[in-house]
């Protein structure tokens, strides 16, 4: 088990908690038809995953390396830290396979628009409580990953709770558009986004009273591989074809470069 102060375990739950439940901002947005800034929104969604890109392989990536280092040689540890990074990918990739195309938060960002104009409103209803339960299932790795990150530096920590409360914006967008525009209903949409948002600090206090005591003195190394591997696969896949789909390939790039620089700084100077 990883020894934590009381107050340390506060910071990181509340930094989870928070970056949960910006799935609400994206419900109180979508209540807002007229809003409609998408080159703005673009430039965000790349900016997560350029702070996701750059902390995973810049960070995380080699605090995963010297853990590991501390039990077994060099070379060792880096084949652990590569087959746990990979390992972390290919869990991520089988959560998405295992989730319906039509309800999987991540294929529906370019055309929820059209479904949500052509369907009929028992069938939107269903479609975003499905997502919403989608959602919170790409939510519980997440909230392990802020969690663990902050225990371990709090800046590299606010930095992933920042990332993932902008790209959890948009999910909060595709719980409460059919939902809102099925029932009229904007308290229920709201509930609908915000309780998905709860699966994060769920995930990371799971995470840490389960997972790391059954992982022992392998934890940080094994956590942090996998955690890269998860954010690299969120960028990827998600972050970065929505960023496209809001602008354009110009809005995205910039909105990745001015997450590394941004995230750059900010460690060099914390």
């Amino acid at each position: 088990m990883i020894d934590i102060t009381l107050e340390t375990f506060w910071i990181a739950f509340l930094l989870t908690l928070l970056a949960g439940l910006s799935t609400g901002i994206g419900a109180a947005i979508a209540f807002f038809s007229k809003f409609n800034n998408d080159k703005v929104f673009s430039i965000g969604l790349g900016f997560s995953a350029g702070v996701m890109i750059y902390v995973s392989f810049i960070e995380i990536f080699p605090k995963a390396r010297e853990s590991f280092s501390l039990l077994y040689d060099d070379q060792t540890g880096h084949l652990l830290v590569i087959f746990f990074f990979f390992l972390g990918i290919a869990l991520t990739a089988l959560i998405d396979r295992l989730i319906p195309t039509d309800i999987n938060p991540h294929e529906l960002k370019s055309d929820i628009q059209d479904k949500i104009s052509h369907s009929k409103n028992k069938q939107l209803k269903r479609a975003g409580v499905f997502t919403a339960i989608a959602i919170a299932i790409h939510n519980f790795p997440e909230g392990f990953a802020t969690f663990v990150a902050s225990t371990e530096n709090l800046t590299l920590g606010v930095s992933i709770a920042v990332a993932v409360a902008i790209h959890n914006i948009p999910e909060g967008m595709a719980i409460s558009l059919p939902i809102y525009r099925a029932t009229q209903d904007k308290k229920k949409a709201f509930y609908y986004a915000f309780g998905s948002g709860l699966a994060e600090p769920l995930g990371a206090v799971l995470g840490f009273f389960i997972l790391l005591p059954l992982l022992g003195s392998m934890a940080l190394g094994v956590t942090f591989a996998v955690v890269a591997g998860i954010m690299i696969y969120i960028s990827f896949d998600e972050l970065l074809p929505s960023s496209r789909v809001y602008g354009d390939s110009h809005t995205a790039i910039l909105g990745v470069s001015m997450g590394m620089l941004v995230m750059a700084i900010s460690l060099l100077i914390l």
